[in-house]
């Protein structure tokens, strides 16, 4: 069976929902702090795929990630998720974010079942999953201590299992691994990969990391600077379950001369565009 078609079949098996965004425009802020962050966007990401979104800091990866979060609403264009329209937060979509948002004076075990207590499960039976995704995470022993406790990778395992408990069909993560060291990143990107592959969802992943972006990706979208869009896509071969040690291969090499590639000629457009728009307004 070739590459294509065993991710057709993964999808196919996969509870994941797909994300179709089509012509979303997002401005921020209003009257003179007004700023464009997305301007007719248009990406679609197939159910148990793994697509980041490879860009400078402030292009508007993060607005994306919100607006199909729900917590910002789009000036024009629409994003279904799952088949079903995007008109706020919903348990479809789970979010991790860059900083911990643990609650501090709750232990790892509450922390990661807290999103079922909200939706009024037993406790048993939210201790009992709690338990199952601390597994999962690798982080067994550990259901008493509390977030200030851990190290940041430990914060961000829960974190993953926090999201995950409630079984979304999408989950966003926004620069989640960004503040840890090298080493534990690492750890942290063949954690993901391994509990995505036994998981089977759909990730949205926003990074400024093109190594990162290569080894975690099944596709990789080239956001343009701010109004941010889809500049170019790129496809990543490489199957599941994959190890670091595809990192030092020929073929990664190569992507990431395209993407750098990509990133450069997209950084002369922007500045293209820039001269003509300052000629225009003189």
């Amino acid at each position: 069976m070739t590459l294509d078609a065993n991710r057709a079949a993964a999808r196919r098996e996969s509870p994941g929902g797909a994300v179709e965004i089509r012509g979303l425009s997002v401005a921020l802020g209003t009257g003179a702090r007004r700023v464009e962050a997305v301007r007719d966007l248009d990406l679609r990401v197939e159910g148990g795929e793994l697509v980041s979104l490879l860009g400078p800091s402030g292009c508007g990866k993060s607005t994306i990630l919100n607006a199909v979060a729900g917590y910002v609403a789009p000036e024009r264009g629409s994003i279904v998720v799952g088949g079903e329209r995007v008109e706020g937060p919903g348990p479809s979509r789970g979010m991790v974010f860059q900083q911990s948002s643990l609650l501090p004076w709750k232990t790892v075990l509450n922390n990661v079942g807290f999103g079922l207590k909200m939706r009024g499960v037993p406790e048993r039976e939210r201790r009992e999953a709690s338990r199952r995704l601390l597994s999962l995470v690798g982080l067994s022993g550990f259901e008493d201590a509390y977030p200030a406790q851990l190290s940041g990778g430990m914060r961000q395992r829960v974190e993953i299992a926090r999201v995950l408990i409630t079984e979304p069909r999408v989950v966003l993560m926004d620069e989640p691994f960004s503040a840890l060291d090298a080493q534990t990143r690492l750890s942290m990107q063949e954690l993901l990969l391994d509990v995505f592959r036994q998981v089977r969802t759909t990730v949205l992943f926003v990074t400024h990391d093109i190594d990162e972006a290569i080894f975690l990706s099944d596709r990789i979208a080239l956001m343009t600077r701010r109004p941010c869009r889809v500049g170019a896509e790129i496809a990543v071969p490489f199957g599941r379950p994959r190890t670091a040690a595809i990192v030092g291969s020929g073929e990664f090499a190569a992507i990431k001369r395209r993407c750098l590639e990509a990133l450069r000629d997209e950084r002369a457009a922007a500045a293209h565009r820039h001269d003509l728009e300052a000629q225009t307004s003189a």
